[in-house]
């Protein structure tokens, strides 16, 4: 039975689970507290807000505690919470036997000199679809750009901003991003379709992020080429990911398939044993368990906040403002990009207004995997471009002597381009007509 109740008041629970977020950050920040806004653990917040939600919405303790129950227990919730964990025991099994460094190794080896900030830039591209992290991505390709850019005599900003671009190219792709899955589980889109969704509005700013690179980051001087030491074979359960999930596959066969992979070719090489093998697999759930946690936090969370009115009550705002499809997908962009900003977590923004997205995209025929698309795209622009963000933070610690993140984040352009290509998509709809193109083809 649709739930009529329409109240501002609602939504104070979230505005104390969102405010608590950003007031320490911003307070740890001013002290000097490195990595200020991801001090507080965000299930923590989210547990804040609950109470809050227990102190002033009416009923049982009973009444309340089966409302929070029902919106953690959520069908699409659970499975979002199972696809993490199995994310994560895929993404730590895999870098334990070796699969990270073979990637970049690999692709150090094959990158021509002359092309140095475009290379980086698709080695972490690739390694961010193929891990579904960019701050991994970062941290794992930020000390070997530096090196190439002190030997180039290239802006060491310059290459660190191409790191991070790659980074988030792949990470709004992967279908192993916590991005990812967040968007697709609130919208109730399949994985496939999400990607396609995207893809058809990240490879031409990829494109243009490549041009500009080839233009504006030449090096001075052509280094010497390194021998980088790689096995090929580590990268298999990588491309088998990326591919199978590209394919359609379920994605709980092609995690569950990428683990198995990546199990069999660590024990086969001696990078680790059986016992091992299966303990990491548990520390990689045990990784995921700050998202687990949150995702449902905020799933009980929001149930209670919609069967208060709350929900409700923001739609009923964005309707004066929104008159029709492009200006609902302005409003579901702007929503995510705001919270991003207030929170430096794109997935935190993703799951506090994919339930609001959904009943916007319902309401003026925004399809489903459009809505998860632009949840996605727009919280990953905001997120490499913060300078309080994990990405820039991290990639910015590479560089000695860096005065100011801005020095990073005015060189990190890929973000800015998809932007603007996001934008463009919701004012001439090229990317209905790409995929009316894709299925004629398809069909013929």
């Amino acid at each position: 039975m649709k739930n009529d109740k329409v109240s501002a008041k609602a939504l104070i629970p979230f505005l104390v689970f969102v405010g608590i977020y950003l007031i320490t950050g911003i307070v740890l920040n001013v002290q000097g507290t490195e990595m200020a806004f991801y001090q507080l653990p965000s299930p923590v917040a989210a547990i804040v807000g609950i109470i809050v939600a227990f102190i002033m919405f009416k009923g049982s303790i009973e009444e309340k505690f089966n409302n929070l129950v029902k919106g953690c227990g959520n069908e699409n919730i659970i499975i979002m919470c199972i696809i993490f964990l199995l994310a994560g025991a895929f993404s730590t099994v895999s870098k334990q036997m070796g699969g990270v460094d073979s990637v970049v190794n690999l692709g150090m080896s094959v990158l021509p000199p002359q092309y140095i900030t475009v290379g980086i830039f698709i080695i972490s591209s690739f390694i961010a679809i193929s891990t579904g992290t960019s701050v991994g991505t970062v941290v794992a390709v930020a000390p070997i750009a530096i090196g190439f850019a002190q030997a180039a005599g290239l802006s060491e900003a310059m290459v660190i901003g191409a790191t991070i671009s790659g980074g988030m190219f792949g990470d709004n792709l992967s279908i192993i991003s916590d991005t990812t899955i967040a968007a697709t589980r609130t919208q109730g889109v399949e994985m496939k379709d999400k990607f396609k969704a995207n893809f058809i509005i990240a490879l031409p700013a990829a494109i243009v992020t490549i041009v500009l690179l080839l233009v504006f980051a030449r090096p001075e001087a052509i280094p010497s080429v390194k021998s980088y030491e790689y096995n090929i074979i580590k990268v298999i359960p990588y491309i088998f990911v990326l591919v199978s999930a590209i394919w359609g596959m379920n994605v709980f066969v092609v995690l569950t398939g990428g683990i198995v992979l990546s199990g069999i070719i660590g024990i086969s090489d001696g990078s680790f044993t059986a016992l091992v093998f299966s303990q990491q697999i548990f520390e990689g759930f045990k990784g995921m368990l700050d998202i687990f946690l949150l995702s449902m936090f905020t799933g009980g969370l929001a149930y209670m906040v919609e069967r208060e009115g709350g929900i409700n009550w923001i739609i009923k705002q964005v309707r004066k403002i929104i008159k029709g499809k492009k200006s609902a997908e302005l409003g579901i962009s702007a929503m995510v990009s705001l919270t991003d900003l207030a929170t430096a977590n794109n997935t935190v923004a993703i799951l506090i207004n994919g339930p609001i997205a959904k009943e916007i995209s319902q309401e003026y025929g925004i399809e489903p995997k459009r809505a998860a698309s632009l949840l996605d795209i727009f919280s990953c622009v905001f997120q490499g471009l913060i300078p309080y963000g994990a990405q820039v933070l991290f990639a910015c610690a590479s560089i000695k002597g860096l005065n100011s993140p801005f020095e990073v984040v005015y060189l990190t352009w890929y973000p800015l381009v998809l932007a603007a290509f996001a934008l463009l998509s919701i004012y001439v709809p090229y990317v209905d007509r790409v995929s009316a193109m894709f299925k004629k083809t398809k069909s013929a």
